[in-house]
């Protein structure tokens, strides 16, 4: 199986960019993120007629995730247990989706940005992460041998080496020890971040304003985690730099692991 995440930043606006990648790339399930609509937005029948079957969960003109497989789609669940709401009054928004696709159960996640370290943002998307994390653990501890990929847009660069300059970053978010340490604590619930292996050194953002890309001032903030019986089987990952080009791209790029 060929297992790809992307931010897509608009689905409708990207559409036929993401079918020609689903094609080329011979990728058997696409987690999305960021579509940007609501469910009957979605242009589904597209990826129907291009053999896909599509999840999606999408609420308004923000947020919105979804997945897309050829290989079978079952067992769809919007949220995953505890998942934090926001906003006064509080409510959903529409970050994860869950779905199962040939064995393989697949999450599509939008971590929440945080805005400032000051923001009350900042601290919805910790409390977000320790959720998630409480859930993810929770499903190994029910089954060990399961196989579960958590992939997505984190909004955390874990590593110095994944932004293009640290002192850009002094006292902002994405960066944040705190955040790091969420974002380590998946390890600890089992959890192995799979692309960095094969490809150690690589962003998957540019900001489209003050010629981010062309000066490849990236962040490296799109990853894969594998639950120990699926780490077990990737054998391959792979970062499509070359989605940040053309016409209308997304500010981020797929991310793509083979499963053997």
């Amino acid at each position: 199986m060929r297992l790809a995440t992307w931010n897509v930043n608009s689905i409708r606006t990207r559409v036929d960019r993401v079918l020609a990648f689903l094609e080329g790339s011979g990728t058997d399930v696409l987690a999305m993120q960021e579509t940007k609509c609501r469910d009957d937005q979605f242009p589904a029948l597209a990826f129907e007629a291009a053999g896909y079957e599509v999840a999606h969960h999408g609420l308004s003109q923000w947020n919105g995730v979804a997945v897309a497989s050829r290989v079978g789609l079952e067992e769809i669940e919007i949220g995953f247990p505890g998942m934090p709401t926001w906003g006064e009054p509080a409510a959903a928004e529409a970050r994860a989706i869950g779905v199962t696709c040939d064995g393989v159960r697949v999450w599509s996640l939008y971590v929440p940005n945080g805005r400032t370290l000051e923001d009350p943002h900042y601290r919805y998307k910790l409390e977000w992460l320790a959720a998630l994390r409480a859930a993810a653990g929770g499903w190994l501890a029910a089954d060990p041998d399961a196989e579960v990929a958590l992939v997505g847009d984190w909004n955390i660069a874990p590593l110095d080496t994944d932004v293009w300059d640290m002192s850009v970053f002094e006292g902002a978010t994405h960066v944040s020890e705190p955040e790091r340490a969420a974002f380590r604590a998946l390890e600890d619930a089992g959890f192995a971040e799979v692309t960095r292996t094969f490809v150690p050194q690589q962003y998957t953002y540019w900001d489209y304003q003050r010629l981010r890309f062309p000066r490849n001032e990236g962040m490296r903030i799109d990853f894969v985690h594998a639950s120990p019986e699926l780490a077990a089987h990737v054998v391959g990952a792979a970062i499509h730099r070359d989605e940040r080009k053309g016409k209308a791209p997304s500010d981020h790029v797929p991310v793509v692991i083979d499963i053997e």
